[in-house]
């Protein structure tokens, strides 16, 4: 059966793969499954039935190699989104700290280093600076807006 059927099995799988070497990888693979099958193939359809085997193993062979490709290209685009992220996130980082480092007055500063960075609620700040806690609120929101529009003004430049 190998010696008659081997070189129509070839050439289809050649056709359907570009690939000599993955061609005679595929027609290996449907002789090694049969000698594996304990059915006994008929001859009037067994041309057929080892045909149809080689052009399914080529189907997927040609879909994993697809998703494989895919994968690839995906992994490669994170890779590339993640490093610009990175980079363009210690950029807006650095333009924060400026734009912190420049508020004025220094009290809005330090409302916002002690809440956002040392973690301290509105409360303990006011306790802290010997403000009330409304004043607190105020120089944040008016930290806040500053910052917002520093930041603004330095994406547009």
């Amino acid at each position: 059966m190998f010696k008659q059927h081997y070189r129509k099995m070839y050439r289809l799988a050649t056709i359907l793969l570009h690939d000599d070497d993955e061609s005679k990888d595929v027609v290996h693979d449907v002789f090694a499954q049969l000698l594996g099958d304990t059915r006994s193939l008929r001859e009037e359809t067994a041309e057929a039935f080892l045909l149809t085997c080689v052009r399914n193993r080529c189907l997927n062979l040609m879909r994993n190699r697809q998703t494989q490709e895919r994968i690839q290209r995906l992994y490669m685009l994170d890779f590339e989104t993640t490093l610009i992220s990175e980079r363009h996130l210690c950029e807006e980082a650095d333009s924060l700290n400026e734009a912190i480092r420049l508020l004025e007055p220094p009290v809005r500063r330090e409302v916002i280093m002690r809440h956002f960075r040392d973690g301290f609620t509105f409360s303990e700040v006011a306790g802290q600076l010997g403000v009330s806690e409304t004043t607190i609120y105020k120089h944040l929101r008016r930290a806040l807006e500053s910052l917002r529009d520093q930041l603004k003004t330095t994406k547009s430049v």
